[in-house]
């Protein structure tokens, strides 16, 4: 339905339109030479016949926006004779969201009536049901001002289109949904009295947003390269100067959703906060919170798989023996991000939930490949030396040739645990807190190994216990005990045993004599063997 009054606002325009265009036409036909290069008129005025008039004041905004934007080129045409076109229109400020308190727009009585917390529940509650609103809006204006316009212009086709924007339209009634059950609680004093049931009947449903999330990172990667058209760069950039946008690029409008659901866990804890421990909200709250943070945790994995296959599929191998089962089978990347080597050249490091894979970013075809760079490191046999400033110096060695090389901040090592297995590779971040951030992923990644390879090395001690029958004999252990402590010789022990007045026999004590040899060679060739062990392993 129109509103009364818009179509004939926009009317009069297309009319001055189509005589600039003739003028122009005529005025290019006799004064101008054929070989200049005059902007064309259609692709700018077409866009404003496209945008029908409707209730919502940002898109009706954004189509006065356009007409503006034809009005101000036509008024440099020096056909132009209306007073009106030889005048530029001033800028727009951009449009500001109404961020009126709940409290504010009670009365007096009202608010006397309502204690502190009560009013700080209130408005919590307002917050999440204006929050609700304006995500609405954003969702249809993206639909409405970037998606539906493009494709009418054909300035992407509808595959590339999809893919960008996903199903954007189907979570229009999901929050619909939600703002007409809140209002529906909403008493005619304005406060709601429950919100409780409402939250945990209504938060599971936001698993809708599994696949839009996970095509997030695809997404945002169509929509840079599509950027480098000069037709799709100027659209964009005639959008975001218009006061529809708010400053925001066409991403901050596609990534609003994300960026939602981030924030329903720290509504409902202030909503919580502010709520009475009598109040029957309280528990049913509590189970709110558990549910929105299972489905972020839900959407999160399948988001992190979804990254994870991406960045798969972009590397190239140039060795067969850099392939590693490890890295197809991997579900989850732990970190990932621009690393430089000694010799300062840029890599790209991921680090995979089994395996370290080192890259070199290479562009083909205008696709964004990884291109991997000497052999990946498996964790479990990945070593990290966590380096201080100045350990090593950066540089090539034509730099190094000249001794001005500078000492290396931010940096750290990996290799392989076998020196024989690989090379090792130093590397720099950009600052103190991306380097602490990648030595802590690489520490938590490696942590399950260490401890199972500390408990393996623990086993070959196991033998030496046979030792214990010897050392807990109690005629034989004190002895020998002693005789490790205070360095005393056999002659020595047995003198002092006859001056403290021993009884032993002469036969008694050649026995013992002769059993302390024997543990004494015993012991002397398991120690032999352990080392043998022991230089095995290492």
């Amino acid at each position: 339905m129109v509103a009364p009054g818009e179509l004939g606002g926009l009317l009069p325009v297309k009319r001055t339109i189509r005589v600039i265009d003739a003028q122009n036409q005529a005025f290019r036909e006799q004064e101008e030479p054929s070989n200049k290069r005059v902007r064309p008129l259609a692709r700018v005025t077409s866009l404003a016949n496209l945008i029908s008039p409707v209730r919502n004041g940002a898109v009706r905004r954004f189509g006065q926006t356009i007409q503006s934007f034809a009005l101000r080129s036509d008024s440099k045409s020096p056909g132009c004779a209306q007073k009106s076109c030889s005048r530029s229109a001033a800028p727009t400020p951009p449009k500001r969201r109404n961020s009126v308190l709940w409290s504010e727009m009670l009365d007096v009585n009202m608010k006397e009536s309502l204690s502190t917390k009560e009013i700080k529940r209130q408005e919590a509650i307002y917050e999440m049901s204006r929050g609700e609103q304006d995500l609405i809006e954003d969702l249809k204006l993206a639909r409405k001002a970037y998606h539906d316009p493009m494709l009418k212009l054909s300035i992407m086709s509808e595959e590339e289109l999809t893919h960008i924007f996903g199903d954007l339209d189907s979570y229009i009634p999901l929050h619909e949904d939600l703002l007409a059950s809140l209002g529906e609680a909403t008493k005619p004093d304005g406060t709601v009295e429950q919100i409780g049931p409402i939250l945990v009947k209504w938060l599971p449903r936001l698993h809708a947003y599994k696949g839009y999330c996970s095509n997030q990172l695809a997404a945002k990667a169509l929509l840079d390269q599509k950027k480098q058209d000069r037709r799709v760069q100027d659209f964009l950039q005639r959008c975001l100067e218009s006061p529809f946008s708010r400053k925001l690029d066409l991403w901050s409008f596609l990534d609003i959703p994300r960026s939602r659901l981030v924030k329903y866990p720290l509504l409902l804890k202030e909503i919580l906060r502010h709520t009475p421990k009598d109040h029957p909200d309280i528990q049913i709250l509590e189970e709110a919170i558990s549910i929105i943070q299972g489905v972020l945790s839900d959407i999160n994995l399948k988001k992190g798989e979804s990254e994870c296959q991406y960045y798969i599929d972009k590397l190239e191998y140039l060795d067969e023996k850099q392939k590693d089962p490890r890295i197809e089978g991997s579900k989850a990347l732990l970190c990932h991000g621009e690393l430089k080597n000694k010799n300062g050249h840029k890599l790209y490091v991921f680090l995979f939930q089994d395996i370290l894979v080192l890259t070199r970013p290479v562009t083909r075809n205008e696709r964004q490949s990884y291109q991997v760079y000497r052999q990946p490191i498996p964790v479990q046999e990945l070593l990290l030396e966590d380096l201080q400033d100045g350990d090593v110096k950066m540089g090539g060695s034509f730099r190094g040739a000249f001794g001005n090389s500078d000492k290396a901040k931010n940096i750290f090592r990996v290799r392989f645990q076998d020196p024989s297995s690989g090379q090792s590779h130093t590397l720099q971040a950009n600052d103190v807190f991306h380097k602490q951030q990648w030595v802590n992923c690489i520490r938590t990644a490696i942590a399950p190994f260490q401890r199972t390879a500390a408990a393996a090395a623990e086993l070959p001690e196991l033998p030496e216990l046979s030792e214990e029958t010897e050392e807990n004999n109690p005629s034989v252990p004190n002895v020998r005990a002693q005789r490790r402590q205070s360095g005393v010789t056999e002659m020595e022990l047995d003198e002092s045993a006859a001056e403290c007045g021993s009884v032993l026999d002469s036969e008694e004590t050649k026995g013992v004599k002769t059993h302390r040899t024997l543990a004494g060679h015993r012991k002397t060739r398991e120690k032999q063997l352990s080392s043998k062990r022991k230089e095995t392993l290492v």
